[in-house]
Parts: structure tokens; sequence; C-alpha cells
């Protein structure tokens, strides 16, 4: 059983920064990983990062602008969120405990089995 206790939200300008924490309890998470969801919207796959911190992925619409990187001593996977956008604002929302360790299913949101409660990130314009 993964517990996850994110943090970091908030309300900031566009162009601005954040960085979201996620701080696992419980057995070492595999693959860890952050998902959005804005309003009416369904939620969509952010960043996720294996269990090394080998290999990252990125959705298209952050690439470039959004990092993920995990600190495993701490078991602590971050989003540091740099040219913030109004689109970027949504509920993000920490994913771990893989089913699949396979790379190629990290971007699946079904494919974890331990979530966050969410932390509010808004960005104006």
């Amino acid at each position: 059983q993964v517990q996850l206790d994110e943090s970091g939200g908030g309300l900031v300008q566009a162009g601005g920064s954040l960085r979201l924490s996620c701080a696992a309890s419980g057995r070492t998470a595999n693959a860890m990983g952050w998902f959005r969801q804005a309003p009416g919207k369904e939620r969509e796959f952010v960043a996720a990062i294996s269990r090394s911190g080998g290999f990252t992925r990125y959705a298209d619409s952050v690439k470039g602008r959004f990092t993920i990187s995990r600190d495993n001593a701490k078991n602590t996977v971050y989003l540091q969120m740099n040219s913030l956008k109004p689109e970027d604002t949504a509920i993000y929302y920490c994913a771990a405990d893989p089913e699949s360790p396979l790379l190629g299913r990290m971007t699946d949101g079904y494919n974890y089995r331990s979530w966050g409660q969410g932390t509010q990130v808004s960005v104006s314009s």
C-alpha cells in the first residue's frame, strides 16, 4: 500500500513557476507520475518517471517547460513547472504503484493503483 502526500500547488501568473512535491509512504513505488484534470475535461497525462529516474516521459503540451524528478531516499517525486500557461490550470494528481513496470505503460493512468488527493494549480493571464 502506497500513500501519497502532495504539496506545492497555488496561484501564479503566466510565465511563473511552481514545484509540486509528492511524498510516498509505505512500500517503495516503481514508476511514478503526474496527471492533471481541468474542469469539464478528462484526466490527462503530464509526466512520469521510472523507479531509478533514468527514464522520463512528458506530454507534448508540457515538454520543455516541466521537469519530473525523484529522490528515492525520501521516496518523493517532484514536478518543476516553469513558464506556466493559463492552460496548465488544473488539479494535479500524483500517481504511484503501477501494476505494470513496463516503460510503455508509465503514461497510462489506469496502470497506477495509488493516487494523491490532488493539488490545485491556477495560472492567470
